[in-house]
């Protein structure tokens, strides 16, 4: 019985799970980077809405799908920006719908665009299970006690803009909210709840006599619950309509990634992972892919300032 209790438990608390990571990620971070530090609100090239959707581990059941829907506005008269994205996450039984807010403040520090700008988010979710994706534990009391659970954190950022450099520290889940899966009576030996996650990012653009564009770019995501570290690195290569790119996310897999400006507003690109560990020992062939594409709108560019 405290088997049971255990794994299910320490199911509902990995939420989406890849390497004990609660929060979803992207293969495109450095084009989404609303998503890990509430600073970069109004720090991207344009206001801009986007849509993404990824797919990670294809032909492995239950493997992890998320769909995001989200925004980013400069005020630049107020020196505030805005941001905010709708999140579908599923993995396996479970599921995570939400909602994060983040409202930055940016503070100029030269005359040639650069500002220093602090950021601070809200999210609320709800954290479901599927029950009949667990039919073999179906009289498993911590199964019949578990439902859907309404959560509440917050979260932290900083980051240093200029024209062509980005760079910033945040942290999410700050509360660490509880997830009170199970209220029987049993003792359990894992405690679901929400855990923080740090990033460090950043990515700097180098100009060509061509035209071209070079963007390297990193991402760190420390998890102390775990006591490990994981670590993104990449390269963007631009040019007028065209943007092609790779990637390395050590010890898990490899990134190639492409886009193509339709017009001066509307953009779309697509990412492919090829996963090397841990989930290739559960694939048939050996390997596992993940996709993800994205659909942006730009509504105002700003071509002094910011990069993305």
């Amino acid at each position: 019985m405290k088997t049971r209790i255990f794994i299910f438990t320490a199911l509902m608390a990995a939420g989406v799970g890849a390497r004990a990571q609660q929060l979803h990620t992207s293969s495109l971070f450095e084009l989404q980077s609303i998503f890990h530090n509430p600073a970069m609100a109004g720090n991207l090239s344009s206001d801009m809405v986007g849509l993404s959707y990824r797919s990670q581990w294809s032909g492995i059941s239950g493997s992890p799908k998320t769909a995001t829907l989200y925004g980013s506005f400069d005020l630049p008269d107020q020196l505030i920006g805005l941001s905010g994205y709708l999140y579908n996450d599923r993995t396996g039984p479970t599921s995570r719908n939400g909602v994060q807010l983040a409202f930055a403040k940016h503070l100029p520090v030269n005359s040639t665009g650069g500002r220093i700008s602090l950021g601070i988010e809200t999210r609320f979710f709800q954290f479901g299970i599927d029950r009949e994706k667990l039919a073999s534990i179906a009289n498993d009391p911590v199964l019949a006690a578990a439902g859907n659970k309404f959560k509440f954190d917050m979260g932290f950022g900083v980051a240093y803009t200029t024209k062509r450099l980005q760079v910033g520290v945040s942290v999410s889940q700050l509360i660490q909210s509880r997830l009170d899966l199970y209220t029987g009576n049993l003792s359990t030996n894992a405690e679901g709840r929400l855990y923080r996650h740090f990033y460090l990012h950043g990515q700097y653009r180098f100009e060509t006599q061509g035209g071209t564009s070079i963007i390297p770019n990193f991402l760190m995501v420390i998890l102390p619950n775990v006591s490990r570290s994981e670590q993104q690195f990449g390269v963007r290569v631009e040019r007028e309509r065209l943007w092609v790119g790779g990637g390395w996310r050590v010890n898990q897999s490899y990134m190639l990634n492409a886009g193509f400006h339709v017009n001066r507003n509307f953009s779309v690109g697509y990412a492919y992972d090829n996963y090397i560990s841990p989930v290739s020992t559960f694939s048939a062939d050996g390997g596992a892919a993940g996709h993800e594409l994205i659909l942006r709108y730009n509504f105002r560019h700003k071509e002094s300032t910011r990069i993305d």
